[in-house]
């Protein structure tokens, strides 16, 4: 999956202020897209096959008191309209609005049931980042699995095998803030996948990179080929040669 969502909370972060411009050439490569409705009915060609996870949850911004203060923003019929494949949201353990934000995937989650619309939970931990630990991620996981959710986004952690074997349904890794490397995130998700992930959702790590298709095929190969993270870096430098692709900025 690709995470094109981030303006519903950040406005235009780097290298996604064009949203057409960043999203038409990974298209090809991306099993899934996972827009907000805006990005969807403006900056996505209508006629694609790609299927659609759309961000339903919003409310807050990243300059506001909170961005645990969520509530769900687009209705189930809007979203069968859009020709969504399957609905997010995020919710939020352990803090002030953790009751909230849990109500709002059981009500989700009763709607899509109603509907055939599966749903992803997405456990965020906003900037309580040094939450994101087994330990803590177990329990957002095994909760949005018991109120029904048919798959759920989290992070990599450490022991994150212990994680999945907790949780009865598909986890998909995200891919978080930009890293170093790209072996760094090769390794992300190669080790993800084989300590019990069912996929990624990356955003940053793809498109805010200077090469973002030789990236999004390098990680597509880990996941479709089992490709080893040093055959994705070779995978990446061969596309990167053969595309010759000049680095993007908007800077």
């Amino acid at each position: 999956m690709l995470a094109v969502d981030h303006g519903y909370f950040l406005g235009p972060t780097r290298k996604l202020e064009n949203p057409r411009k960043t999203i038409e050439p990974l298209l090809p490569y991306a099993d899934a897209i996972s827009p907000t409705r805006g990005v969807l009915r403006r900056c996505v060609d209508f006629t694609t096959e790609v299927p659609i996870v759309l961000r339903v949850s919003g409310g807050t911004s990243i300059i506001g008191p909170s961005l645990s203060d969520e509530g769900i923003q687009t209705s189930m019929e809007e979203a069968i309209r859009l020709n969504a494949s399957a609905l997010s949201l995020s919710i939020f353990v352990g803090t002030e609005h953790e009751k909230q934000t849990l109500m709002s995937l059981g009500e989700l989650v009763n709607q899509g049931e109603r509907y055939g619309m599966p749903i992803m939970a997405i456990t965020a931990v906003g900037k309580e980042l040094d939450k994101r630990d087994a330990r803590y991620l177990g329990l957002c996981c095994r909760i949005a699995a018991e109120l029904g959710a048919h798959f759920v986004k989290t992070y990599y952690c450490e022991d994150f095998s212990k994680v999945a074997e907790s949780c009865p349904v598909p986890l998909v890794i995200a891919g978080g803030p930009k890293l170093s490397t790209e072996l760094d995130v090769f390794n992300l998700a190669y080790n993800a996948l084989q300590e019990g992930a069912a996929g990624v959702d990356m955003g940053r790590n793809i498109w805010q990179h200077d090469h973002p298709v030789a990236m999004i095929k390098a990680i597509r190969s880990i996941v479709h080929a089992d490709s080893t993270p040093k055959e994705a870096l070779q995978i990446f430098d061969e596309t990167k040669a053969e595309r010759k692709e000049i680095p993007t900025s908007f800077d």
